[in-house]
């Protein structure tokens, strides 16, 4: 990790930078569109300032970038066709009033960026890393290619099945929703601790795994999966027979249907 500081200062400038838009649209959600492709500028500020990439960073920053752009360009899609602020933010500005755009610096935005920067500890250690090429990496390159693919399938699916008007209240329970409820989080996961594995690869500390772990909260008990069990029950009737069926993240063989 040769620019902690950098990072750092990179990671809360760009999330300070999106706030004054988020309120004159008054939609917070804007932030979502960043995230991705912010861990992406991140890892293209090793490239800018020495010492110059090894072969493995440069391997993390393709990576890290087809991941950003994609999921980047998803989200942006998915706020166009939305054409208002999410619902969670909206409950979040609906409980905080008239003070929302001034704490949602604090609480969104800054809170965000503290995030950003902590998950890509195991990205930098990737980059700036100089032990050689190993069994690791191999490993590490497997996870990640595997959760960007299982991410971006689970996101083109569930895409498809929204976009058809007969789908409103049913749930989705085909291709890789059949083995988990949330296979795009999932995706999300293994990439990550992909990255976690890489940098322990390239020499990076031990202490750099608090990255995945943030990352995991937030995706199975926080702002991922957890979140969306909270809301889901009470707007898809057969959302119950698909929780007994189905694995909650990790994807698994779908037990039969009932009746």
């Amino acid at each position: 990790m040769t620019h902690p500081i950098l990072t750092a200062f990179l990671a809360f400038g760009m999330m300070t930078a999106l706030w004054p838009l988020s309120v004159r649209l008054r939609d917070v959600s804007i932030i979502d569109i960043l995230w991705a492709p912010a861990f992406a500028f991140l890892a293209w500020v090793y490239v800018l300032v020495p010492p110059p990439l090894e072969i493995r960073g440069w391997i993390a920053l393709g990576l890290i970038t087809a991941w950003g752009l994609r999921l980047g360009v998803h989200i942006l899609a998915r706020w166009r066709r939305l054409g208002h602020e999410d619902y969670r933010y909206a409950e979040i500005r609906r409980r905080n009033g008239p003070n929302f755009p001034l704490t949602s610096l604090f609480w969104i935005f800054w809170l965000q960026a503290l995030l950003l920067y902590v998950i890509s500890w195991p990205l930098q250690a990737s980059l700036s890393g100089q032990n050689p090429l190993n069994g690791l990496d191999a490993v590490a390159v497997a996870m990640i290619a595997g959760g960007i693919w299982i991410e971006a399938v689970a996101d083109a699916q569930l895409t498809r099945f929204r976009a058809d008007p007969r789908n409103r209240e049913k749930v989705l329970d085909a291709g890789l929703w059949a083995w988990s409820r949330h296979p795009n989080y999932f995706g999300d996961f293994l990439m990550w601790w992909g990255f976690f594995v890489m940098g322990i690869a390239a020499g990076g500390p031990w202490w750099t795994i608090l990255g995945p772990i943030a990352m995991s909260a937030l995706l199975i008990h926080y702002s991922g999966a957890g979140l969306m069990e909270d809301t889901i029950k009470d707007r898809r009737p057969g959302y119950a027979d698909y929780v007994r069926r189905t694995s909650l993240f990790i994807p698994w063989p779908p037990r039969a249907r009932s009746g």
